[in-house]
């Protein structure tokens, strides 16, 4: 969480707590200076930048005598104050001053030593008995000086200035606590709901069930949680119903489906009796589709060793027989033999099976439909149809997706087998092989490779038995 992003709860916070800061203090100092202005007693002091000017002006001659300086600053004092007078008194008692000193203050000489620091406020107008004694460090070394009739300020001046040097401070000091405090506790009071982003993160359609924890978060985020909760429980619900909806549907139709397919092969060969059988094929495929999409929210419990060229093998004499009757020739050409990966036989074969029987619907009836089977956990099914279009590749492999509208089929299936492709940690891709038509390539990571005896090459290209 940034401090300084736009709707960060820290920002907020940040900013609101400063200027609710900013107010009190405001509104609390105008309190205390209008306090102090009423209880003022009248009089005004001497501005004390002029015993600063009178200190640096202060030197010591060649002979050892004090001597005033007439430099700029001493010239511009006495003509803004040309009836100010001072005098100074040194470490040793020796003394200097300048001006007309009111008797009043004639006394005080002998012990101006002693005093490091006085403001005298004369209460009665021309406030010529104003004074003020400082401390200052000269070129003739430590002074103790006294002066009056300088400058005059108004005690209301004083004050507003003092409660503005005063504020500055403070505000810098709250600042710093709300910029470097806030954050830092709001961190720590929702350092759960880290915890609970990353656990919401985790929860998609594979992994269901789970929920948030509100043990360690705040009680204020409590509702939202309990929320997102409760949303996420009628989702599952409503999964688990449409899972056992297609689950129950699948497993009806297939008997009927079976029955329906024992009877159109007793019927007189013919095109009519081909192609039933391809409709019914269909409807058995779609139905088989539906089964996948509930099979594939398994665990990979089942998985095992696979050799891919045995699974090739079982696939084209299964669909052999429909091959050859929907007028195409299938071929199947295991290039290596014992590649064998870690997964599912019957998940794999299913996504073998579809990538043929995509072919036999849509490769135009006529031509080679060709399964091979290469080193590096390698499948190919390719045809020599009308090919896809390289604009199309990556929408084919999208749910319910059909290159034309009047295509046959749900377009399940193609989004089956990429399912279960990744789920097999494998990829799949589509290109144009050298004949025409379209290959599709399944890239699985293989676990064992049993090399052919040396000089042995083997190439099943043939069309297998029904």
């Amino acid at each position: 969480m940034k401090l300084f992003q736009r709707g960060s709860l820290k920002r907020r916070l940040v900013w609101q707590l400063l200027a609710l800061q900013y107010a009190i203090l405001t509104a609390l100092t105008a309190y205390l200076v209008m306090q102090l202005i009423r209880a003022d007693l009248g009089g005004q002091y001497m501005d004390t930048d002029a015993i600063e000017v009178i200190g640096r002006a202060i030197q010591r001659l060649p002979d050892g005598r004090l001597s005033l300086a007439d430099n700029a600053e001493m010239r511009k004092l006495k003509e803004d104050a040309p009836n100010i007078w001072f005098v100074a008194r040194g470490a040793s008692g020796e003394l200097l001053s300048d001006g007309r000193m009111p008797d009043a203050y004639r006394s005080l000489v002998g012990v101006l030593g002693r005093i490091s620091f006085s403001d005298i406020r004369d209460a009665t107008p021309p406030y010529d008995l104003s004074a003020a004694v400082r401390s200052a460090e000269t070129a003739a070394g430590p002074f103790t000086i006294i002066a009056g009739n300088g400058e005059m300020v108004g005690m209301t001046f004083v004050i507003v200035l003092l409660s503005q040097l005063l504020m500055i401070p403070i505000l810098v000091l709250l600042a710093l606590i709300a910029l470097i405090a806030i954050p830092i506790i709001v961190s720590r009071a929702f350092s759960g709901l880290a915890t609970v982003a990353a656990h919401a993160e985790q929860i998609d359609v594979d992994r269901r069930g789970a929920r948030l924890s509100i043990d360690s978060i705040p009680t204020e985020v409590g509702p939202l949680v309990q929320a997102i909760n409760g949303a996420l429980q009628r989702l599952d619900e409503g999964y688990e119903q449409h899972q056992r909806f297609l689950s129950d549907a699948a497993h009806e139709l297939r008997t009927p489906i079976a029955i329906l397919q024992t009877r159109l092969e007793i019927l007189e060969p013919g095109p009519i009796r081909t192609r039933l059988m391809l409709d019914a094929n269909r409807i058995a495929t779609l139905a088989e589709q539906l089964l996948d999409m509930q099979r594939l929210e398994r665990t990979n419990d089942n998985f095992s060793d696979v050799d891919l060229g045995d699974l090739c093998q079982r696939i084209a004499a299964d669909l052999a027989p429909l091959a050859i009757a929907t007028g195409y020739e299938l071929s199947l050409d295991i290039r290596q033999h014992g590649v064998s990966v870690t997964g599912d036989p019957g998940a794999l074969g299913r996504a073998v099976t579809n990538l043929v029987q995509n072919a036999i619907e849509h490769a135009g009836r006529r031509g080679t439909i060709t399964i091979r089977v290469e080193r590096g956990g390698m499948i190919e099914v390719a045809d020599e149809g009308p090919g896809i279009p390289d604009t199309e590749r990556d929408n084919i492999f999208a749910p319910f997706y059909r290159l034309q509208p009047q295509d046959r089929g749900a377009g399940l299936g193609l989004n089956l087998v990429r399912d279960i492709v990744r789920r097999h940690g494998g990829e799949i891709s589509v290109t144009t092989p050298p004949t025409g038509g379209a290959c599709f390539r399944i890239v699985l990571p293989e676990r064992d490779q049993i090399a052919s005896p040396p000089g042995l090459t083997v190439n099943n290209s043939s069309k297998p038995n029904a």
